[in-house]
């Protein structure tokens, strides 16, 4: 194509240095031969203007400037009585672009790839970019694994000098990995090695995770997964000697061929320190987690020099080179390491950069930060910085860096970068049971109002039975220290009235409070709050005896005075994404002297977070709640511990188990325990998406106490399923699906529950 080019450039220059003949003057220009293009745009590129001298090298430059438009594929120069007259042929402009066939992708988005690649409605069209077009659309079927995909391109004029294009895709099928064989394994079982792999045969679940397609990306990630589980069992040696990757001539079926040298199992004979160990030798093998005797693991050497390094960053050095160099001795298939500590210079940090944050004020996320400006700089200040701004849950994505200053030694910056999310949200759930039927809630709430850090939630909930409007406000730095303030109203209705042959009443509570949190270190907190709230009761004809005594003893309206204090723990390694740590809370509520109910109620919550693999998260909850009343006065009954539902033993209606009435009308308790086992898990086929997260559980939980006449209802209940959480571009959402374990006959029964939210 380029020697065709430059045929015709010469071709063209010899021609217009004839018809140029001798240097004229040019008097006047004209254009001749254009259909789209404003002559304007072709004096605009012609370096030849009204009064030049037009000669052999001006006629050549004035040809080469017009060619190098793109514009035309011919261009003359003429003269006639002291006018230039430029003579140019267009090229065809693109009118449209269809393409047919096209399934596996949307045709949007081929079209957007075909206009990266220089072809699009309106342009001017070149053959040459035709045919690179046609090879990035091939490209984008091969990356599907469609390797016998069909492209047919034609062409067709139309009026006004333009052309249409149309791309006739015949896909075929997909071609599958029918094959993955490993040779040179002695030590491990290939089926145990290809355990290692995400690339797969075909199996139940790949048509929608797409692992049995071949992907020259995922084929070296999963031959380093080989690597590292064989450097990690002591293979010190272990190389992949070659891979072959063949297609059978169908294009349909791929085989994959890894050939493997394990070597020997090293194990660790000898630790040395060597450099400037700025640090007690004594506390630096105490972060070395590969000692002598042991066989070699990689992970755990690498774990090793990252403890190391981290310690000397909260030194200050944060550049410290940590190598360990190993020793072979391959006739005891031994291996010692040296461990060489190079603390480089002593840097602090410049200055703090956000960026990111297009709601969020800097001033909430620079409270959080444990690193300060103008410091000696901290690797843990640094790590416990971004831990707290994560938690903020203001945003999807937190990520710190540290660059040097251009032109120092001595400096860094710390630059945060954020990836906001919604904080506001407007909440819709709905839940089916055999004794409320539709249960629909919402609330609106917006934890960062106005960037401010601030958490407003005003809440919704109109089932039948249960009815709450709450107003709730918190300010979590109401002093500089992280001292937080808030307020809440609320108005609480239960009405068991709507129930077909269940003993009624009705509770109507309105109350305030205001609430107080003192931060105690960076995981704990403790809260206290003062309300003042009102309770009304109006009793059914055939109302429970306890509740008939409550009302004959405190009348049918109540004040109390609830006092809070609450102590909580928070260890999590991230509040987006766990998959490690803690969290406790202590909760305690007493009726203080003064109102008309004197009680207290006390709970513990557990719940801790262990990663299996990089894959699975195995979480356990534990809660256990006791109540009872002081200064010679019963728990009242409108206090009692309830369990069942999705926030304790899904499968069962909420606040379904315990005692109930000879009417089968759940009573609640002053005891209460539940526990939740859970294995959390990437959604397959998308690991890498930290909006969606599947989980299997099992939980188990009841409540007791005085006051059941049905002591066969009581007693433990179990369910088993699965659930599914999504932070989808319409909202969260979640879903379960559970089964009893061990229901029994009168158990209410709620086996199907989400709930689903729209965000702002």
């Amino acid at each position: 194509m380029k020697v065709r080019y430059l045929v015709a450039l010469v071709s063209f220059i010899c021609a217009s240095v004839a018809s140029a003949r001798e240097p004229f003057v040019v008097k006047d220009i004209r254009v001749d031969g254009i259909q789209r293009t404003e002559a304007g745009t072709v004096f605009s590129y012609l370096p030849v203007k009204v009064g030049d001298t037009l000669d052999d090298e001006k006629a050549a430059a004035a040809i080469k400037a017009l060619y190098a438009t793109g514009f035309f594929k011919d261009v003359r120069l003429e003269a006639e009585d002291g006018v230039l007259v430029v003579v140019v042929e267009e090229r065809p402009a693109i009118a449209q672009i269809d393409i047919i066939g096209a399934k596996e992708f949307e045709k949007d988005k081929l079209k957007e790839g075909l206009k990266q690649a220089g072809l699009a409605e309106s342009r001017i069209f070149d053959r040459s970019m035709l045919e690179r077009a046609e090879q990035e659309l091939k490209q984008q079927y091969i990356s599907r694994g469609k390797y016998a995909v069909k492209i047919t391109t034609t062409t067709t004029p139309m009026e006004r000098n333009r052309v249409g294009i149309n791309f006739t895709v015949d896909e075929g099928k997909t071609a599958k990995i029918r094959k993955i064989n490993i040779v040179g394994n002695k030590a491990f079982k290939e089926k145990e090695l290809l355990s290692q792999f995400v690339l797969r045969t075909p199996g139940l679940l790949t048509w929608f995770t797409k692992e049995d397609q071949y992907s020259k990306q995922k084929l070296a990630a999963d031959l380093e997964s080989l690597r590292s589980y064989y450097l990690n069992r002591g293979y010190l040696e272990f190389s992949i000697e070659s891979t072959q990757v063949s297609i059978t001539p169908d294009m349909q079926d791929i085989y994959i061929t890894v050939n493997i040298s394990e070597g020997d199992k090293y194990t660790v004979s000898e630790i040395k320190l060597a450099g400037e160990l700025l640090v007690p030798e004594e506390e630096l093998r105490k972060l070395i987690k590969i000692v002598p005797g042991d066989v070699f693991a990689r992970e755990r050497l690498t774990e090793s020099v990252t403890l190391i390094t981290d310690r000397l960053g909260d030194d200050g050095y944060a550049f410290a080179n940590v190598n360990a160099s190993p020793q072979l001795d391959k006739e005891k298939r031994q291996v010692a390491f040296t461990f060489f500590i190079d603390p480089g210079r002593r840097v602090y940090v410049r200055r703090i950069n956000i960026t990111g944050n297009t709601r969020t004020r800097d001033e909430v996320i620079r409270r959080e930060m444990r690193q300060f400006e103008g410091g000696w700089y901290s690797t843990s200040k640094i790590n416990r910085s971004r831990l707290r701004v994560d938690r903020l849950n203001f945003f999807n994505a937190v990520d710190v860096q540290t660059p040097a200053v251009p032109g120092t030694t001595d400096q860094i910056d710390v630059n945060v970068e954020v990836k906001e999310r919604p904080t506001g949200a407007i909440m819709f759930g709905a839940g089916y049971s055999n004794m409320e039927g539709l249960i629909l809630s919402g609330s609106v709430a917006q934890d960062n109002i106005f960037g401010t850090g601030k958490f407003v939630n005003l809440m919704v909930n109109t089932g039948s039975v249960n009815k709450t409007y709450s107003l709730s406000y918190t300010d979590p730095y109401f002093t500089r220290d992280g001292v937080t303030a808030g307020f809440d109203i609320y108005k609480r209705v239960l009405n068991t009235r709507t129930l077909v042959s269940v003993n009624s009443f009705n509770t109507d509570t309105t109350g305030a409070g205001l609430r107080m949190g003192i931060p105690l270190n960076e995981n704990d907190s403790i809260q206290t709050g003062l309300g003042l709230e009102n309770t009304k009761i109006d009793l059914g004809a055939n109302s429970p005896q306890r509740n008939i005594d409550f009302v004959e003893k405190f009348g049918r309206s109540t004040v109390n005075i609830p006092l809070t204090l609450s102590w909580r723990r928070d260890g999590r390694d991230s509040a987006i994404w766990t998959t490690s740590g803690t969290t406790q809370r202590v909760f305690t509520e007493a009726g203080l002297p003064g109102g008309d109910l004197t009680y207290y109620k006390v709970s513990y919550d557990l719940r801790w977070y262990y990663p299996l693999s990089n894959t699975f998260t195995l979480m356990l909850n534990g809660e256990a709640g006791y109540g009872d009343g002081y200064a010679g006065k019963d728990l009242p009954f409108f206090k009692n511990f309830f369990a069942g539902g999705n926030t304790s033993v899904r499968g069962y209606n909420i606040s379904s188990l315990g005692p109930r009435d000879n009417n089968n009308r759940t009573l609640g308790g002053n005891k209460r325990l539940v526990g939740n086992v859970e294995l959390l898990f990437p959604m397959p086929g998308m690991r890498n998406d930290r909006s969606v997260r599947l989980s299997t559980f099992l939980d188990g939980g009841s409540v007791w106490g005085a006051g059941g006449v049905r002591p066969e209802q009581e007693g433990f209940r179990y369910s088993a399923g699965v659930a599914v959480t999504w932070v989808s571009p319409m909202g969260p959402l979640k879903i379960s699906v559970a089964q009893p374990l061990n229901d029994k006959p009168g158990d209410n029964l709620q086996r199907f529950q989400f709930q689903f939210g729209q965000q702002f």
